[in-house]
């Protein structure tokens, strides 16, 4: 099992930066990829940045150059540094660990609670 637990949110202004953290414990070896994920109301939950287990990382299209996912080597900790915030970008996001089982490639997806990011002026 992995544990996930997200804090930072708020309410910033547009052009502001928020940073997003997220606290992972359990069985955090087995863990494949990492992420962040955003709903906003009334849309389905989208991905918004991914980092493997072999640190390749992946970004949604509208947050390149902006937004950017880091964690520390021990994996107890998954950030998300978000710069230049957009009224846009105003969602509950949403902490995301991965599990693939090699044998028979049976998938686990463990979700944190979210944390509520609104960017308004």
């Amino acid at each position: 099992q992995v544990q996930l637990v997200e804090s930072g949110g708020g309410l910033v202004q547009p052009g502001g930066s928020l940073r997003l953290s997220c606290a992972v414990s359990g069985n955090i070896f087995s863990i494949d990829v990492m992420g962040w994920y955003r709903q906003a109301p009334g849309k389905q939950r989208e991905l918004v940045a991914t980092v493997t287990r072999g640190d390749s990382i992946n970004y949604h299209d509208s947050v390149k150059g902006r937004f950017t996912i880091s964690r520390e080597n021990a994996k107890t900790m998954l950030y998300l540094q978000m710069n230049s915030l957009k009224p846009e970008d105003t969602a509950v996001y949403y902490c995301h660990a991965e599990r693939v089982v090699p044998a028979n490639r049976a998938r686990f997806d463990y979700w944190g609670r979210g944390t509520q990011v609104t960017v308004s002026s």
